[in-house]
Order: C-alpha cells, then structure tokens, then sequence
C-alpha cells in the first residue's frame, strides 16, 4: 500500500535488518535510535506537507495520472520548477534543517532526459526501464535517495589509475541477470532514512573508465551494504535527559558513508551501464537541478532570522538601531539566495525528453551564493544573541534544586520573559549555527552539489565574454575588422537565446 503520510513513512522504515554502524556498533533499529530519529522526523515532514498543503507538496504526475508527492514527479514546465522551490522553502521554515529528499527529486529529473538521449544516440532501453521504475515509486510513495560522491581517493588520479579501484563505485562481475558493483559513497545525505539508492558516476569519464559509468537502483537494505553513521557537532545531546540543551530536539539531519560490497543491480534497474560519453552530461544536469535546490537554505534562514529577532526581543534591545540594520542585512541576503534560485527556475526550457530543466547559470550563481551568505546570517545571528549562547550550563543544571534558582535569578532577561524561553531560543541558534544543525546550515551550504570552485568553473564557462565585448564594442561605435575575433560569436550563444526566449531547445 502507498505510504500516505509522516506517521505511516516512519513505520515503513522498521524492521529492514539494516547494517548501519554509529560509535562502532551495530544498531538494532535506526528509528529508535535518539541520534537518528531526529533526522527521520524532518523526512516525514515532506510527507506531511503533502497532506496538509496538497497544492504545493504534491502535483498531478503525467505518468501515472496519480496525485504524487511533488519529491517524486517529472517536472513539466517552469511553474513545476518554481513550486519545488517554493516547498522546499516551506520545509525549511518547518524542520530548520535538511530534510533530505532533494538529492532524489534531482536525480530522478536529471536521469530521465539523460536516459532519453543515450537511448537515442546508442540504442538502448534505459529510457522506458526509469520511466517504469519511476511509475513504481510513484504509487508506492517512496524515498530515492541519489548517491553521487565517491570517496575518490588521489584526486590527481582517473578513476581507472587509483591504485585501489574501489575508490570509486564500479562494476566488479556482470552475469545474464544483471551486474554487482563496489565501492563507497560519502557523506550521503538521508540514505538510511530512504527506501531506494540510485548510485551515479560522479564525475566525467574517459573510456578506460568504462566500468565506472554506471546507473541503477538499489533497496537500502540490499544485501552487501553498510552504512557507516556521520557524526556530527553536539549530535550526543540528543541521548541526553531532557531536549533544552539540543536547541532543535525534533529534527535533524543525517549523512553516512555507504560501502557496497558486491551489490547485485538487475538489468530492469540498471539506467547507465559504460556510456562514458554520457557521465558528464549526466553530473551536469543533476547539478543545474541541484545547486538551485540550494533554496531550501533560505527556509531556514527564515527560521535563524527569527531566533536572532526573538534573542534582541528577549534581551531588550529590539528598538538599537545596529540591532534593525543586522537584521536587515540578514533578510537581504537570504532573499537574495531565493531571488537566484526562483528566477533560474523561472528560466527553465523543455529537453528533448520532455521534461523541463533549470537555467544553469543562474544555478550556479545561487549555489555560489549559499556558499557564503548563511555564513554571514549566522554571524549576525549570533552578534545579536551574545556570548551566552555558548557559555550556558547546562539543561541538569537549571532542573537543579540548588543550581536552578540561581541560574533562573541570573540569567533572565526582560520582563515578561521566561528565562528558559530565552535559553531556549539562544540554544536554537547555537544549534544552527554550531551544532548539529549547522551541517545542514553551514558546511552542507558549502560543500554540497559541489564546492565553492566548482560553481565558478560552470560561471567561467558560460560567462559569454566575447559577446559581452561585441556589445560594448556596438555602443562605443568600434567598427569590427580584420583585426577582431568576433566573427564567430556574431550572435548570441544558446544561453542567452533562452533567456529572452528566442530558443526553447
């Protein structure tokens, strides 16, 4: 049966005989597990967006005819891009973490006009197994988690001259059903609390990689896999008695390192298999989709913007003219993320296949802005809230008899105010910006679709100089000769065809 919302989501998750290893033990179940369930309470918030906001957590899918969960559908047009963008706002707003699905949603996208095009250029069948496969996931209303980043070893190095070949995910022995793969993929984001894997080459791939191109997808308790669980910055205060001192007890995010020791893939699952030619395209697509999924930072830059707000309020100094301008540069920057992230949605066009992708410029220039502006909004968030936000003691002291009193004495502050609303709330943002939450605040900001190089090589490549020039050159009245290199670039490139709606294509 479909899984229909949060609650029935968390229960599909028990009993899967998972081999996931934390502080070098085995656990018995992941959603009893105090470290992990935060991370599984953020995921059952997409389903249950859904629910209770059917119009933008979920879509009509054109495959199926079904109403689906808008993490699992193919987009269509523009309007589909920029509702996914509007969600995940909205689920950033509702956990202040990662919830862990847009890895999976940008796959299933990048894959489907990937697959599409290889199907044309090498006739192959991969095409119509995805779209099955995606019809399957679609009722079933379940997780994909996407498994991109290989561990990669000596980075000066192809996957096929690494001295060990493991370290990258590859294809050890093949048989009439199918094929089994090794490697590992690092810091996977919700990969425990997802049903399916789709492993990706992560990387462009030369022929002698051949073996290394490879797509398909796996159950997440395939027989083969361990999972190795991310630690993460104060993640043991939720062990702990009482949920003040872990700032956001509810939700979390997770991240892990997944090995696959001869995982079988069967033919009907397999959507690559050594087409090198297209590994590149493929990491391409699915960072253009992901990078401007990076608008999810600005729900919970909303949510940090807040507690800073809430903290001036509580402390008195809401009126300090340094205190409004802090909080306008807050705003300012996070809104600027949301700008770049909705207008490149805004400037989708339709593939070949049919489904819709992203203007990757624009991709890029809001992934490269993630990259920086929560650093400065947890900044400011943490100016405006003081010292005391890492200097507290801690939840067992103020339930102490002899401790509590005076601490509560002490470190109140306006009136009307509680004091443990305000350790509560400079918790929050400690949490955000320093706990464990600030991996998906911060570092995620940083590291994930790619670091901050990455986005200025794909900017660098489509940065248009020469037709830049040639513009300049018209205005200044320079008259082009023999002396110029314009005659190739007399009209504008495809990008910007797109963008003033020349081209569609």
């Amino acid at each position: 049966m479909p899984i229909k919302n949060g609650s029935e989501y968390i229960e599909s998750l028990r009993n899967r005989n998972l081999q996931v290893y934390l502080f070098g033990e085995l656990v018995k179940e992941p959603v009893d597990h105090p470290m992990i369930r935060p991370s599984i309470n953020a995921l059952a918030a997409t389903y249950d967006l859904a629910v209770d906001d059917p119009d933008l957590g979920s879509t009509t899918s054109s495959l199926t005819g079904l109403k689906v969960n808008r993490f699992l559908h193919i987009v269509e047009s523009a309007e589909d891009l920029v509702n996914q963008n509007r969600m995940q706002r909205k689920l950033g707003q509702k956990t202040g973490t990662c919830f862990q699905r847009c890895v999976g949603m940008d796959a299933l996208n990048a894959l489907y006009s990937t697959t599409f095009d290889i199907d044309k250029k090498h006739n192959a069948r991969y095409h119509e197994r995805l779209v099955d496969f995606i019809k399957k996931i679609q009722y079933e209303n379940v997780v994909i988690g996407g498994t991109m980043t290989d561990v990669k070893g000596d980075r000066s190095l192809s996957p096929s001259q690494q001295d060990d070949p493991d370290m990258f995910v590859h294809v050890v022995k093949r048989d009439d059903k199918g094929v089994y793969i090794k490697g590992a993929k690092a810091h996977q984001t919700g990969c425990i609390n997802s049903h399916w894997l789709i492993v990706m080459p992560t990387m462009r791939l030369k022929p002698e990689d051949k073996d290394y191109a490879i797509v398909g997808a796996i159950p997440v308790d395939a027989k083969g896999i361990t999972y190795i669980y991310g630690r993460q910055s104060c993640d043991t205060r939720s062990m702990e008695p009482g949920d003040l001192d872990s700032g956001n007890a509810q939700f979390g995010g997770q991240e892990a390192l997944i090995i696959f020791d001869n995982v079988f893939i069967p033919n009907e699952l397999i959507f690559m298999d050594g087409e090198v030619d297209f590994a590149a395209s493929l990491v391409e697509r699915f960072t253009c989709y992901h990078r401007r999924s990076y608008v999810c930072k600005t729900g919970l830059g909303d949510v940090i913007i807040g507690a800073a707000a809430s903290a001036a309020e509580y402390n008195g100094i809401t009126n300090a003219s340094h205190i409004k301008d802090k909080l306008v540069e807050m705003t300012h920057l996070n809104e600027t993320i949301f700008a770049t992230a909705i207008a490149s949605s805004h400037q989708a066009y339709k593939t070949a296949s049919g489904n819709y992708i992203n203007d990757e410029m624009l991709s890029n220039v809001c992934k490269h802005n993630v990259t920086r502006f929560p650093y400065e909004i947890g900044r400011l968030a943490q100016d405006i809230a003081g010292a005391l936000m890492v200097t507290m003691p801690s939840e067992q002291d103020f339930r102490s008899p002899v401790t509590g009193p005076l601490l509560e004495k002490y470190l109140k502050g306006k009136k009307g105010v509680a004091t443990e609303d305000k350790v509560r709330m400079m918790r929050l943002i400690e949490d955000m910006t320093m706990g464990r939450n600030a991996v998906g605040y911060l570092t995620e900001s940083m590291h994930g679709a790619g670091s901050p190089q990455a986005q200025r090589i794909q900017i660098a490549r489509q940065m248009q100089l020469e037709y830049k020039k040639k513009l300049a050159r018209n205005l200044a009245n320079i008259k082009e000769g023999e002396n110029t290199s314009m005659g190739l670039l007399s009209e504008p490139s495809d990008y910007f065809d797109r963008i003033f709606g020349t081209k569609n294509n």
